[in-house]
Order: C-alpha cells, then structure tokens, then sequence
C-alpha cells in the first residue's frame, strides 16, 4: 500500500493549488482517505477527509469554505485549496484507513501514509 502526495509548490496569498494523493499497488475502494498538514514546530493537523460509502466529508474549521475534498476515481483523492494564506504553508500529507462508512480528522485514525508535498504561502 503506497500513497504519494503532490502538487506543492510556492504560490501567493490568495492563490489556489491543487493537492493530489495517488495510490499506487492497490485502489482506494475500501479506504476513506484524510488530509493533514504540519508546520515547522506545530503538531500535524488534520484539515479534511472523505468517505467511501457516500462520499461524506469533514472539514477543519481553519480551511472550511476554501478547501475542498473530492475523489477523482478510486485511484486519486484531490484536495482544492482556494484562498490561500500564510499560514497555510505547511507540509501536506494524506492517508488511508480502511474504513467504508466514516472518516476522521485524527491521526491515529490511519494506516498509511504517503510522503508529503511542501505548500508554501508567500508574496
């Protein structure tokens, strides 16, 4: 079970990116996948996720209304990011439990991980 996270990069407050997280060896059919972020110094956090069975999802209250989760196939999950700030620059990383009905904002909720991709938030 693999997962790579990408489409980081430098972009300026206010801008947008787009995240994705590719499973490779295996498909995300059974899996509800999370995103989580940490900056230098702070704790990693969780900012989204999103379910299989009905493709609920959950937001943290520090990206509502600007990000948005969505699964593509079950092969990508994408996470939108509008509006970026500063203080969104963080490493961003997602994961995998294998998990039908729910999701979770929790770490330890999760299996895999994938490595991360660097999201930065600068003029």
């Amino acid at each position: 079970v693999q997962l790579q996270a990408s489409g980081g990069g430098l972009v300026q407050p206010g801008g947008s990116l787009r995240l994705s997280c590719a499973a490779s060896g295996f498909t995300l059919d059974y899996y509800a996948i999370g995103w989580f972020r940490q900056a230098p110094g702070n704790e990693r956090e969780g900012i989204s996720c999103i379910s299989v069975s009905d493709g609920s999802t959950i937001y943290a209250e520090s990206v509502k209304g600007r990000f948005a989760i969505s699964r593509d196939n079950f092969k990508n999950t994408n996470l939108q990011m509008n509006s970026l700030k500063p203080e969104d620059t963080a490493v961003y990383y997602c994961a995998a439990s294998p998990s039908v009905d729910y999701c979770s904002l929790y770490s330890q909720w999760y299996d895999h991980w994938g490595q991360g991709t660097q999201v930065t938030v600068s003029s």
